[in-house]
């Protein structure tokens, strides 16, 4: 890799950071202190899922053990517990959004959940022919399929913002492509399979120009970063739960207040009523229109913990830390010729995706386990960048808060030792 590429994959980190104490943070995730065939446990696998510090599992232990119970309709003391569990969460999570109320923050499943919801219930009602969803080059499947679906149902037309070989979205056509017929952008704020982050501030100020909404996937950023929506002036924001160091099964949709008011329920059952009859059914109000059914409780009470956690963590503190490990994780892989990093993107979070010349990205990651090191290998769900890039899949390094150098030369070790088994 050259030092041009090298450079491009750095990206500053916060000034004056505090120094996170590494060694106090893994004391705290007790799946760290195993082995796996024999050596230590390198966990590089963060942007599939992250691991659960101790105050995570303890909150929900103690859900299960003192406050189980259904929650909202209960008058009962272990139900008046775990909804204000429950709810204390929501709150949360609208502080850690910077969201203006609590009734913009609805609990669903997943990312892909929430991006589902805002297709069919903000989406579908307002898309006719000929309309136009405009997504990006970098998509998870997740922001592929629901609008390749919505489309399909009304006729609207799927646009595409390519990227260039950095793994960097065009913005020029970003620009170009927004048009009269522009419905709704939705992008992701970082990449799950290159790690680049995208220029949301720019991506909404061009969309608002035009009247048009924007949703952003924040999988991949709020497990590195803090987002303040008000700042970004995004209609939506959706996260998962898992890849923050939280449940799974406890996850995010944020959308503006007045948008979620003229939305129909995506799904009907209890919970999300306040009146039924045979003859019609009056909806409850927000949020709880859109949390039909018994929710995912002690996974939601989880969420907040985990809220709790990196709060106390610090953003900063996790940005510097991260940002270091990327750029030495960057410099040391650059080491070996038979390693080629895809997306080098000028502004990057801590992933690594690189290919092993003449190795299936499975076979590398098979040999790597046995070394200890997990990583991901595949297309990532991102099918698209894979076939930009020209390539079946990659090996992916996600790196996390709690990972050292240490292990960044374990993984560089593995991936040596990946070169002299098919040299």
């Amino acid at each position: 890799m050259s030092t041009a590429a090298t450079a491009r994959a750095k990206t500053p980190p916060p000034a004056a950071a505090p120094r996170l104490d590494v060694d106090a943070v893994r004391r705290d995730f007790p799946i760290l202190q195993q082995q796996v065939h024999g050596k230590p446990l390198v966990y590089l696998d963060n942007a599939a899922t992250s691991q659960k510090p101790r105050q995570v599992i303890d909150a929900i232990r103690t859900y299960y053990e003192r406050d189980n119970a259904n929650i909202h309709r209960g008058v009962h003391t272990l139900s008046v517990r775990a909804t204000e569990g429950y709810e204390q969460t929501r709150l949360k999570v609208q502080r850690f959004l910077n969201a203006a109320r609590r009734e913009e923050i609805v609990f669903v499943r997943g990312t892909t959940e929430a991006i589902n919801l805002v297709a069919q219930s903000f989406a579908r009602p307002r898309l006719k022919p000929g309309d136009e969803v405009l997504i990006s080059h970098l998509e998870h499947h997740s922001n592929i399929v629901p609008w390749q679906i919505v489309c399909e149902q009304t006729g609207a037309v799927l646009r595409v913002v390519p990227i260039n070989d950095a793994g960097e979205l065009l913005m020029d056509e970003y620009g170009r492509l927004l048009s009269a017929r522009t419905r709704l952008v939705a992008i992701a704020h970082v990449s799950n399979a290159l790690g680049t982050i995208n220029p949301v501030h720019e991506i909404v100020r061009l969309a608002h120009a035009r009247g048009v909404p924007v949703l952003l996937d924040g999988a991949q950023t709020v497990p590195h970063q803090a987002v303040d929506v008000h700042d970004i002036d995004c209609d939506f924001y959706v996260f998962s739960g898992h890849k923050m160091f939280g449940p799974t099964g406890a996850s995010v949709l944020y959308a503006r207040l007045a948008i979620l008011e003229t939305m129909p329920p995506y799904q009907g059952g209890g919970e999300m009523i306040a009146s039924v009859s045979f003859e019609k059914t009056t909806y409850n109000a927000l949020p709880h229109r859109f949390e039909a059914g018994t929710p995912a409780i002690a996974d939601v009470i989880g969420l907040g913990a985990t809220i709790d956690y990196l709060e106390r963590i610090g953003y900063d503190a996790i940005q510097a830390h991260e940002h270091d490990l990327l750029e030495y994780a960057t410099r040391r892989l650059s080491e070996i010729p038979q390693v080629r990093l895809i997306g080098t993107a000028r502004q990057k979070a801590a992933v690594l995706s690189f290919v092993v010349e003449g190795v299936h990205a499975h076979d590398a990651g098979t040999i790597l386990d046995q070394q200890g090191v997990a990583i991901r290998t595949g297309h990532h769900c991102a099918q698209p960048v894979m076939e930009r890039f020209g390539v079946p899949a990659t090996c992916r390094a996600s790196l996390a808060f709690y990972n050292t150098r240490a292990e960044i030369d374990a993984l560089v070790a593995g991936v040596r030792k990946v070169v002299e088994v098919f040299s």
